[in-house]
């Protein structure tokens, strides 16, 4: 099978004219795209050749082992989602979406963490790029999420959105603090060549008291300009950060910040700093000039952390609304008129316009599985944001990205277990998808059967339920194991099928001379009942234990009643009036007048019966003397039995 590697977001146009002369299928499945050449008519050397099967897509995340682990926890996390009670107002509810959000995204970096170590520890080069690609796809993503927690979950206002936005920006930028720790454990923190760059990447993301700590190092060895340091000090130090628990309010917490930058603006203007061309950048920097910001593209490295940075010093009471007019001007102005943005860009710039639609949709073009935008949508559907996004075709959004994913883990060999519990939570079309998608689930073992079957069994799925019973009765039956057979038709509820394996039991039992699978026999209960020839089965067995308990009486009466009644097929009345001779032998009487006319009745119906013309005359032989032997007993029980019921009634 060729591997055909396609970008996800590739859009491939097919020429049906061309398509049609080439006899080409396609099958989408969850996990990939298959194209297949449907003309075997090949003319030339290539006719004996097979057509060939192109996969065009394929899901690899599935396979791998540390990504399983997110799968799993995320269900977990998916499963307690859907017991929030919903009559709840969802404002009340806010903590909790928040709290699972969270969850979610620590899930995202424990998977990652131990993906980089992976990548890290492995000696195979292929192995260590494919773990470093999927450490780049989670990062995306729990930038993407965090991103939509802080604006969509959480729904951050005025004030406290740009705190939230700042712990978004240090959360995806560490690297700051590794290069910080280099700095301050050298021999000469001051003197370092990364020094600077530490206290500008400090300052840009507003930690000033940090700033302010790394700067100390430097003012300690200039005590020439230690005036212009403490200026610095005072100007971080005073930079007033807003506080959404204190009493404080929004406005008068804008007044402030406008004294204190206007306080840096005049500092600029004195040219208090001009001694020294680092203190004056941080200077441009507190008074948020847009030139000084850009020129620091390699430490803010990104467009978002820009935007951040640009809003902290500029507008730090930004509201939500607005955020959409300086996203679009900041990527613009640091990507710059030649540079096209990434997907990841368009993502992110669409959560700052608040249009979450146009979020899952890239992110469903963008990303190479339904993980993350199933799950961000269930959460935000849960949080009544995506109530106007109805789909044409009848089910919602959340639930098509749910059934969707919960089909790619049907592919998987253990973890469609995760997608019944998916499936279920989708109201509309999740038992359909459900019903369809358990068929396919190879059943290689016992175990697993009854894994599925339990499942249908406990959602009522009666059609599925029969299928599965009827798959694994006729494997079983072509074993050669029939009371694995008998079990799994009985559960089936197939009668015919059930006939079939009680024919086989009798079979065996007429060779072997004993049945097997005795505890299945005995406690069929009333299982037997489903037809006649298990009826007979499970009766004839019970005759048998009757009589090995040395119940006579009661083992004669019910093998009188099974040809009697005409339980018993005419096939089997030799061996039961056969089986009936040791009680007739017994010293003591055990069939009574009445019970051995009718045994005599029954072995005289036989012989008068329609003679099988397959039988030899070795057969014919053994059977006369068989009848003989029964009428002889039959006579001397007759007699017996006369004169004892004679001397009762005396």
């Amino acid at each position: 099978m060729e591997e055909v590697d396609v970008e996800p977001s590739t859009t491939v146009t097919v020429d049906l004219y061309s398509l049609s002369c080439k006899h080409l299928g396609f099958e989408w499945g969850p996990g990939d795209l298959l194209v297949y050449e449907t003309n075997y008519k090949l003319q030339g050397p290539r006719s004996a050749s097979s057509p060939s099967v192109h996969v065009v897509r394929r899901d690899e995340d599935i396979c791998s082992p540390i990504l399983r682990k997110l799968f799993n926890e995320s269900h977990l996390i998916f499963v307690g989602l859907q017991k929030i009670k919903e009559d709840v107002p969802s404002k009340n509810k806010k903590s909790q979406f928040v709290s699972i959000s969270k969850n979610y995204r620590s899930v995202i970096r424990a998977c990652m963490e131990e993906l980089q170590q992976n990548a890290v520890s492995t000696q195979e080069g292929s192995l260590a790029s494919q773990y470093g690609d999927q450490v780049s796809i989670l990062l995306a993503i729990e930038l993407i999420w965090n991103l939509c927690e802080v604006l969509f979950i959480d729904a951050a206002p005025a004030g406290s959105l740009l705190l939230h936005l700042l712990d978004w920006v240090r959360l995806h930028k560490s690297d700051v603090d590794t290069r910080a720790r280099e700095v301050l454990q050298s021999d000469s923190p001051a003197q370092h060549q990364s020094y600077w760059d530490v206290v500008i990447s400090l300052v840009l993301q507003g930690r000033t008291d940090e700033a302010r700590q790394v700067l100390s190092k430097q003012a300690s060895l200039r005590a020439e300009s230690s005036s212009v340091f403490k200026r610095m000090d005072v100007l971080l130090q005073n930079m007033p950060i807003f506080n959404p628990a204190g009493t404080q309010t929004l406005t008068e917490f804008d007044v402030k910040w406008r004294h204190w930058h206007e306080e840096c603006d005049r500092c600029l203007q004195d040219n208090t700093f001009a001694s020294n061309r680092h203190l004056e950048t941080i200077c441009k920097i507190l008074v948020g000039d847009e030139d000084t910001l850009l020129e620091q593209r390699e430490l803010l490295s990104t467009w978002y952390h820009f935007l951040v940075t640009r809003l902290l010093f500029t507008h730090p009471t930004i509201k939500p609304p607005d955020l959409h007019y300086y996203a679009q001007s900041s990527m613009n102005m640091f990507l710059g008129p030649r540079a096209s943005p990434e997907p990841l860009d368009i993502i992110l710039l669409s959560a700052f316009e608040f249009d979450l639609h146009q979020v899952i949709k890239d992110c469903s073009i963008a990303l190479n599985n339904w993980w993350f935008v199933a799950h961000l949508t269930d959460l935000l559907d849960h949080c009544k944001l995506l109530q106007s996004h109805n789909l044409h075709f009848g089910s919602n959004l959340r639930e098509f990205l749910v059934l969707e994913y919960a089909s790619g883990l049907f592919t998987h060999h253990s973890l469609w277990q995760l997608a019944v519990d998916y499936f279920d939570h989708c109201p509309e079309f999740g038992r359909v998808y459900l019903e369809l998608q358990i068929e396919r689930v190879p059943l290689d073992t016992e175990r697993k059967a009854i894994k599925v079957l339990r499942i249908c069994e406990d959602r009522q799925m009666s059609e599925q339920v029969r299928s599965i019973c009827k798959i694994m009765a006729k494997r079983a039956l072509r074993n050669n194991r029939l009371g694995s057979a008998l079990s799994w038709s009985i559960r089936a509820k197939d009668a015919a099928f059930a006939t079939l394996i009680s024919e086989r039991f009798l079979q065996d039992y007429s060779n072997k001379g004993f049945f097997t699978d005795l505890d299945l026999l005995d406690n069929l209960g009333p299982a037997m009942l489903l037809s006649d020839r298990l009826t007979f089965l499970g009766k004839y067995r019970e005759f048998h234990r009757l009589y090995g308990e040395k119940r006579f009486s009661e083992a004669a009466r019910l093998l009188l009643s099974l040809m009697t009644a005409k339980i018993a097929p005419r096939s089997l009345w030799m061996t039961l009036l056969t089986d009936a001779l040791p009680l007739l032998e017994q010293k003591e009487v055990i069939f009574s007048v009445d019970q051995t006319y009718e045994l005599m009745s029954c072995l005289e119906e036989l012989n008068l019966g329609t003679k099988d013309s397959n039988q030899t005359d070795q057969d014919e032989d053994i059977e006369s003397t068989k009848t003989e032997l029964l009428r002889l007993a039959l006579a001397r029980n007759l007699a017996m039995a006369i004169v004892k019921e004679g001397t009762i009634e005396t």
